[in-house]
């Protein structure tokens, strides 16, 4: 294994990430470049001491030595492609040219000249070639036939990526190669024609020595001379003359030198000394310079390999392209500079230069300052170097004009593209007026983002066009690009959309590429994939995408994940740490997949906290490789848990885990183990089992879907795994991002002859909504046509690229990264071509007139422009066109605020709310041929009445927007439009009318256009229906016409009440045209009765609501009331509207409500029935008070009177306020609140009346009979007799038969099915299927795994515990019971028993035997184990059997169930023990108690006042058989006190208390003196120890001799007495007292006189003590003689006294 170059001389490098082949490595490493020195220095010694020998009579062999040479040449230039072989053998032949001729000598110098360039050229050249096999290693570069010996093993500081990209790692990388290649040219030529020889030499030199084995080694090219050449050489040696020997020191020291150049010529080559950081030897310096001067900034760096330099301007690179003519940058021989021609103020900068190559990066800074002149000036002085000018001179172009006119010439249009292609954009920029030295600022724009040139976008600007490349067009850019020009504080900008659509597919019917692929948290080796799915599907849908990474520097891309995947976000893991990665998506369908994405931009694999250490060690740009310095490690810290562990996304593909690293791991780097777990269990699983990870976050793969679980991690490093983590919270696998619905309520505008602007309603609960992706359709064509190729977010987008004069549907939908929703409703057909004047609501939304909708106008357009550049408006108010925008002067972009004159185009679509009345309107129209025929059957219909309350919503300086009431009489027909006419009044004298409005509008609202501004007008207007024209409207009061400056709204307008009861009514409105300087935020309600005064006004509601309308409740039953709203914004209420009609609150007759049914079908509906209606009267269904235009949730069904509406899909979107308008009638109105609860109950209504069910009672429940039988039932709560049940087993019906019993009982609901026993086989699910007519019902029981297991094995054992009480059988099983006498019953009750029945105990298999019969009686059975101990513990069984069978039980009294019993037995031992008792002993006092019997699991302690008592000599304790005792020797008045004696049974301590003080104490202690004395004096009395028979029988004449000893102390006195008289000793009876110890009895000869019973009296001061023995004498012609006639008492032997 070779080792990388950067860690061979360091130490310090992470020992983490050393394993032990890589030790090895280092080791052997390390040894050779000692052994490389060593030869190096010898062979240096021996050529410097020899050379000059070697030169003067080497010539003899020249020749020989020359061919040697040419022969080695050659084979070096044949063995080039074994260039590190060769190394080792010219080494070795070193010595030969150690010894050659003069010739070498000079050539070497050629050599070492061209050395540097040959080395770094060739190992350039051989990696342009091929690679080494050794990572992150160059080959060795040989020596040639210089003066060395040493081998070089130089390696090339070079980031190795891969070998197709490592030319360009240098900018002086081809002059080296040439360099390189010239000197092997001259080298070749060297080598022609020279051969060297090496002479073999005999010396006494070791050097010598050695050489000559060097030269035998080579094994070639060496020739033998004889001894005589080297005898010789010594001789003349001695001959040299004093010339001689000086030049031969001269040479020496020539070579010295030579040798010395040569070796810090190889310590510069070391590669950690050749590579340094870049260093600034001299920096930038900063510079103060007046306008239109040039200045120049540089600075010397040096390092290698050669810094790259970038400059900056304010942290930003300065790109000399872009701005042509302004920078010049220069890098020559390590200086490097900046020079910025003709400066101007926008020159003033921080400028830095950053220095960067593979050891690190620096920078330099440096300020420039540019200064203005003030005052007045001439032109001729603006030149280069001119200094000279006026200080009180500057330019400003205020000074020459108050704002600047940019016109757009020649300006690029709305483009089409496609994938692939070049695109660009331009435009002439004309300004005026013309500032020669005033130069605009060109800036670009996509969807009101700054665009940056890059290999993607060039930008360019000749001082007249501005012009933008797309070099390589993609999807990602299309978009509304904007060209922004500049001037100061003015600016004007040019807005055109550029499409580009999807290339050919390489695959027929593929899907379109993705597109916008970016990388989302990168860290060490984890990285999130996003992108945006393509509106283009190929034709079906697309499966799923694949993502593909490629490593920079590298062309080979690898795939990411091996089934594709849906979602648009991917985790990627596995990546290298330090290497930069690109990324791809591909999307596949059935028909193949898509050509690739744009690539992402480059992202590392580092972890975000690392990037500070990078400061030294950047990225090398050429490979994208990184390189890590890790610091060193702490050993032996095991890490902690991690921290804040959770779940950052969560997909059914795949879960995202995020955590924070633990605070305690050391200076050493952690990894992560991540584990993971079902939910509910603690089965804790390892994902990550072979490698640890290194980032905080990790992606888990593989899970099942819908399954529950939670996840840990774990912390690993040198010294170990840690302790898990807090486990995260039960996560669902799941998408939890769904994809949305579609939007709705699409509504297409005319725009221009080639453009449609399309509106529509963003999805309710849309979530991470990315865009949308309109369709559109010729009608009738059934082609779809995708109108964007890149999502467009907002509501709003103008569909460009359609025909004019053809009609076109549309339809859209919803982005997000779930996926594409369903495709919205499609939309009404328009025609396409430009908008005109006229139409619905004229001028109230004033996009129906004027000048049509463009994106390539260069004013401030707020419709031409696309979401991203539009100006923020309340958008749902210009749909609804209820708001306009403000008058007030509008900022641009830069600030600057905008003239009220500017152009403004104020094109809106028609709102969606008047649809369904427009759709009435153009139905109706009075010259359609259906309406001539409705007037001749409606003969009775006449004109309408006029309209009255005529009102202004809003003024401006040439506009006023009028409202006005409906009718009251509508002559028996609809009022299909209304006429507006207006007039002058000059001085209180009205002018003639003119016509405002040619078409008739259907809104009662009108903008009138054309005014004069301060001018007073009169209005009047007429309505219109199927009779015709109705007479006008009395004029108006008089109006001024100008500007509403007010902060406040205007008066909403258009009141109505609707739903009049007695109690209650429906009020609505809408909102104020004029909105004032803010939004409107709500509306207050004001009433009062109808003849009341202003003051009586009073607001129904405390805060201001949202809604257009509301429900006023509490009213008075027959009072008329009138009601007015005002509307509310930031600034406050505005004026209150005009107050509405008179009602009368009452509940007309017949009056009906809406009613919520639900059919036998399930059907929901709300119906209503009208009695009133007339033969034009309609239902007009309505949900909050707007018309339905969605039928895709709601069908409307009338028949003659009545209507229902029919809801078909009712959901959370449906909620609301329904109510029904009939025409033609008083106001008939109603309407329902469908809230959420409201919704839930008729939902569940519904689905009882789609799927009645049959009731049921209970679930299918399972038991467990009596035999072991299992029964499955569930009771119904009725059944009819034709009621059918189906059971099913797995899916499968099952019948009634032998493994299966089924019952029905139809009377009492009840369904049962019967097994015998359960088998394996029955594992699975249970099933009963009800029918009883249309109802249905069914009820499983899952039985499987641990559930089914746990039923079979209870059948089982019931089934087992049936036939085991049909014999005689335990009722209760064995167990004990601690008598009170402490011993241990063992005791089982039975049943079943007859006399035959037999009981058999046995311990530890063994039978016990008992010595009584079992009676059997109360039918329990015991065992009576006394005085219960250790030895008793086993397993005890007792067996009962008779002929009907057998039956056991079993009790086991070891472990824990035996040391349970022992504390029971110890406690009833410690419950037996008597009460503390006081005894006096001649030693002392003892207290002790009795206990039952002993055991050694009874623990007991003594304590005295509360003090435990320690043993020692004096205090003693113990246990003697049944008495627990405590001895006090030599008790003292310190041993007064309580004391306590403690029995611990092992759970509970049992004690027993006595007072030792006061009278008992002094008792007790008395009696110990009494028993003292006693017991001393016992001990000293006078006593026979023994040794005298109880009787002694001797034959007459013989001698008796009878010796015992005594004691006493003092010594006793002794005496003898005869049948109890004193007896004297003589010579017969001789008596003996020896020693005061020893008596002796002795009689000579024995007669039968001498018969008779003897006693020996020992006495002394403490008492007497008598031994008392019989002698018989017999005569032995008579026997021995009878002994009944002496009294003699072994009992009394000895006498005290």
């Amino acid at each position: 294994m070779s080792l990388p170059f950067y860690q061979r001389h360091h130490q310090h490098f992470d020992r983490a990430y050393r394993h032990k082949e890589l030790e090895s490595t280092l080791s052997q490493y390390q040894k050779e470049e000692k052994r490389k020195s060593a030869i190096y220095t010898q062979g240096s010694t021996a050529y410097s001491k020899k050379a000059a020998l070697a030169y003067r009579y080497g010539s003899a062999s020249s020749q020989e030595l020359a061919e040697a040479y040419a022969h080695e040449s050659a084979a070096h230039i044949k063995s080039s492609s074994a260039y590190s072989q060769g190394s080792e053998l010219m080494s070795k032949k070193a010595e030969a040219y150690h010894l050659g001729s003069e010739l070498v000598n000079k050539k070497a110098e050629a050599y070492r000249l061209g050395y540097e360039n040959y080395n770094q050229g060739k190992m350039i050249e051989d990696y342009s070639v091929k690679l080494s096999p050794k990572a992150k290693r160059a080959k060795k570069s040989i020596r040639s036939e210089e003066k060395e010996n040493t081998i070089v093993d130089y390696v090339v500081p070079v980031f190795t990526g891969r070998q197709t990209h490592i030319s360009g790692i240098t900018d002086t990388e081809e002059e080296r190669i040439k360099e390189s290649a010239a000197y092997i040219a001259r080298r070749n030529l060297f080598a022609t024609g020279e051969g060297i020889t090496a002479t073999r030499k005999e010396a006494s030199s070791s050097v010598e020595e050695h050489a000559r084995r060097n030269l035998f080694a080579t094994g070639e090219g060496i020739t033998a001379t004889r001894k005589e050449a080297s005898s010789s050489v010594e001789e003349q040696t001695h001959k040299k003359s004093r010339k001689v020997v000086i030049r031969e020191k001269a040479e020496q020291m020539v070579l010295k030198k030579t040798l010395s150049d040569t070796e810090e010529f190889h310590r510069k080559l070391n590669e950690d000394s050749l590579l340094h950081a870049p260093e600034f030897v001299i920096k930038p310096r900063s510079h103060t310079v007046w306008e239109k001067q040039n200045v120049r900034l540089h600075c010397t760096v040096t390092g290698w390999p050669e810094p790259r330099v970038t400059w900056y301007k304010n942290h930003v690179p300065i790109n000399v392209h872009a701005n042509p003519g302004k920078y010049a940058i220069e890098s020559r021989y390590g200086m490097h500079s900046l020079d910025i021609n003709k400066c101007d103020f926008e020159d003033t900068a921080q400028y830095r230069a950053s220095a960067m190559n593979v050891k690190g990066e620096l920078s330099a800074y440096a300020s420039l300052v540019v200064k203005r002149y003030k005052g007045e000036f001439d032109e001729s002085f603006f030149h280069a170097g001119i200094v000279t000018l006026p200080l009180s001179f500057g330019v400003t172009p205020h000074g020459y004009a108050s704002r600047f006119e940019i016109h757009f010439v020649d300006a690029f249009e709305v483009s089409f593209g496609r994938e692939g292609e070049t695109m660009s954009l331009g435009c002439t920029v004309v300004i005026h007026p013309d500032i020669k030295r005033f130069h605009p600022e060109i800036q670009w724009y996509r969807n009101g983002v700054l665009i940056s040139p890059s290999k993607w976008i060039q930008t360019h600007w000749s001082g007249e066009r501005a012009s933008l490349t797309l070099t390589h067009a993609n999807k990602e850019d299309e978009g509304l690009y904007t060209l922004r020009v500049v001037m100061g504080d003015y600016y004007d900008q040019y807005s055109a959309y550029v499409f580009v659509r999807d290339a050919d597919a390489e695959i027929a019917g593929a899907p379109g590429s993705p597109l916008d692929v970016k990388c989302l948290d990168a860290n060490k080796d984890y990285v999130i994939i996003s992108w945006k799915q393509p509106a283009v599907d190929g034709g079906s849908p697309i499966l799923g995408y694949f993502i593909d990474k490629c490593e920079v520097g590298t062309t080979r891309w690898s795939q990411c994940n091996e089934t594709p995947v849906k979602f648009a976000r991917f985790p990627v893991t596995g990546l290298i740490e330090g290497r930069s990665y690109i990324f791809r998506v591909r999307a596949v369908n059935n028909a193949g997949i898509s050509i690739p994405s744009r690539v992402s931009e480059p992202v590392a694999a580092l972890d975000p906290a690392d990037r500070a250490r990078l400061r030294s060690h950047p990225s090398a740009p050429w490979t994208g490789q990184i390189i890590v310095t890790e610091e060193e490690p702490t050993e032996g810290i095991v890490p902690g848990p991690p921290l804040d562990l959770h779940v950052t996304e969560a997909t059914k593909n795949y879960v995202v885990l995020s955590w924070k690293p633990p605070y305690e791991r050391g200076h050493e780097g952690v990894m992560y183990f991540v584990e993971k777990c079902v939910a509910g269990t603690e089965n804790w699983q390892r994902v990550n089992t072979e490698i640890p990870v290194k980032s905080p976050r990790f992606a888990l793969f593989d899970l099942a879907e819908g399954k529950s679980y939670q996840f840990r991690v774990r912390c690993c490093n040198s010294a170990g795994i840690g302790e898990p983590s807090e486990a995260t919270e039960v996560t669902v696998v799941g998408d939890k991002l769904d994809i949305p619905s579609p939007p709705t309520q699409l509504v297409p505008t005319r725009n221009t002859d080639t453009s449609v602007v399309l509106t529509w309603t963003e999805p309710k609960d849309a979530k991470e909504l990315v865009g949308y992706y309109i369709e559109a359709s010729k009608v009738g064509s059934g082609h779809w046509e995708p109108c964007n190729n890149n999502p467009v977010k907002g509501t709003r987008f103008t569909c460009h690229g359609l025909t004019i004069g053809d009609r076109y549907i549309f339809h859209a939908r919803a982005v997000n990264a779930a996926g594409l929703s369903g495709y919205s409703q499609e939309s009404e057909a328009i025609e396409v071509k430009a908008a005109i004047g006229g139409g619905l609501l004229h001028d109230v939304c004033p996009g129906l007139s004027g000048k049509a909708d463009g994106l390539t106008d260069h004013t401030a357009n707020w419709e031409g422009m696309h979401e991203s550049s539009q100006p923020v408006f309340d958008t749902d108010a210009l749909l609804k066109c209820n708001a306009k925008p403000n008058r007030q002067t509008v900022p641009d972009s830069s600030g600057k605020q905008r003239s009220p004159t500017d152009k403004v185009d104020e094109t809106v679509p028609p709102p969606s709310s008047q649809k369904a009345t427009t759709k009435q309107a153009s139905k109706s129209h009075p010259g359609d041929r259906s309406a001539l025929e409705k007037m001749k059957k409606n003969k009775d219909i006449a004109p309408p009445s006029p309209p009255y309350d005529i009102t202004v919503l809003e003024s401006v300086h040439n506009s006023m927007v009028l409202g006005w009431k409906q009718p009251k009489t509508i002559g028996g027909a609809e009022v299909t439009g209304y006429y507006v006419n207006y007039r002058e009044v000059i001085d209180g004298i009205p002018g003639e009318w003119k016509e405002a409005n040619i078409k008739p509008v259907s809104e009662r609202a009108y903008r009138v256009h054309d005014l004069k501004e301060n001018t007073t007008y009169q209005f009047q207007v007429a309505a219109a229906n199927l009779a015709g024209l109705g007479t006008p409207s009395p004029a108006s009061r008089s109006f001024k016409c100008e500007e509403w400056t007010i902060a406040v709204p205007g008066p909403p307008h258009d009141l109505s009440c609707s739903q009049v009861r007695k109690d209650s009514l429906i009020v609505l409105w809408k909102p104020p045209v004029y909105i004032g300087r803010s939004p409107v935020i709500g509306f207050y309600v004001d009433m009062k009765k109808t003849n009341a005064s202003d003051e009586h006004w009073r607001s129904v509601n405390e805060k201001a609501i949202t809604n257009t309308f509301l429900k006023i409740s509490g009213l008075i039953e027959g009072t008329s009331y009138v009601f007015r709203v005002r509307a509310a914004n930031k600034a406050g209420v505005g004026k209150p509207s005009d107050p509405t009609d008179p009602v009368i609150a009452e509940t007309r007759p017949g009056t009906k409500e809406v009613v919520a049914e639900v059919d036998d079908n399930g059907v929901i509906s709300l119906n209503f029935e009208c009695d009133q209606m007339t033969a034009d009267s309609k239902f007009i269904w309505s949900k909050n008070y707007e018309p339905i235009d969605d039928d895709s949730r709601l069908a409307v069904d009338t028949k003659g009177g009545k209507s229902k509406a029919i809801f078909k899909d009712l959901s959370e979107e449906d909620l609301g306020i329904y109510s029904c308008d009939v025409t033609d009638t008083d106001g008939v109105s109603s309407s329902y609140v469908i809230d959420e609860e409201e919704m839930k109950r008729l939902l569940a209504l519904s689905h009882e009346h789609k799927f009645p069910v049959v009731p049921l009672k209970s679930e299918l429940a399972v038991e467990i009979l009596e035999k072991g039988q299992v029964r499955f039932w569930l009771q119904a709560e009725k059944l009819s007799p034709n009621a059918k049940v189906n059971f099913v087993f797995n899916d499968k019906e099952i019948v009634n038969g032998e493994k299966y019993k089924m019952k029905v009982d139809h009377n009492s609901g009840m369904i049962e099915m019967f097994m015998d026993r359960l088998q394996d086989v029955d594992e699975g699910t249970y099933t009963f299927q009800l029918q009883d007519g249309k109802a249905t019902n069914q009820s499983s029981l899952v039985l499987i795994g641990d559930v089914f297991q746990k039923l079979q094995k209870q059948a089982e054992f019931q089934r087992q515990e049936w036939f085991r009480i049909q014999g005689p059988h335990f009722i209760e099983n064995l167990g004990w019971e601690v008598t009170s006498e402490c011993n241990v019953l063992l005791k089982c009750k039975v049943a079943n028993i007859k006399k035959e029945t037999h009981i058999i105990w046995y311990k530890d298999e063994r039978q016990i035997m008992v010595d009584e019969k079992h009676d059997f009686k109360d039918g329990v059975c015991t065992l009576l184990i006394t005085e219960f101990s250790k030895k008793d513990a086993g397993i005890y069984e007792v067996i009962l059997k008779d002929d009907r069978g057998k039956d056991k039980s079993v009790l086991k009294l070891v472990e824990a169930a035996f040391a349970d019993l022992m504390t029971e037995v110890c406690k009833m031992i410690a419950l037996s023990a008597t009460e503390l008792k006081i005894q006096s002993t001649e030693e002392g006092i003892r207290l002790h108690s009795f206990v039952n019997y002993y055991l050694e699991d009874l623990r007991v302690s003594w304590s005295h006042n509360d003090a435990k008592i320690k043993y020692t000599d004096r205090v003693k304790t113990g246990v003697t058989g049944e008495q627990i005792w405590l001895q006090i020797n030599e008790p003292t008045s310190n041993d007064k006190g309580r004391y306590i004696l403690e029995l611990f049974d092992g759970k509970t301590g049992h004690t027993k208390k006595v007072d030792l003080s006061g009278q008992a104490f002094d008792e007790a202690f008395a009696e110990f003196q009494r028993l003292k004395a006693a017991a001393v004096a016992e001990k000293n009395r006078a006593r026979v120890l023994g040794g005298l028979p109880d009787v002694v029988t001797i034959q007459e004449g013989k001698a008796l001799n009878l010796t015992c000893n005594v004691w006493g102390n003092p010594a006793p006195e002794v005496s003898w007495l005869k049948n109890e008289k004193r007896l004297i000793g003589d010579d017969h009876i001789i008596l003996k007292y020896e020693s005061e110890k020893k008596a002796c009895f002795t009689v000579t000869c024995v007669t039968t006189v001498d018969s008779g019973r003897y006693s020996l009296v020992v006495k002394n001061q403490y008492g007497t003590e008598t031994s008392d023995f019989t002698v018989s004498v017999f005569i032995p012609e008579e026997g021995i003689p009878p002994m009944a006639h002496l009294e003699h008492d072994t009992k009394d032997k000895k006498k005290k006294a």
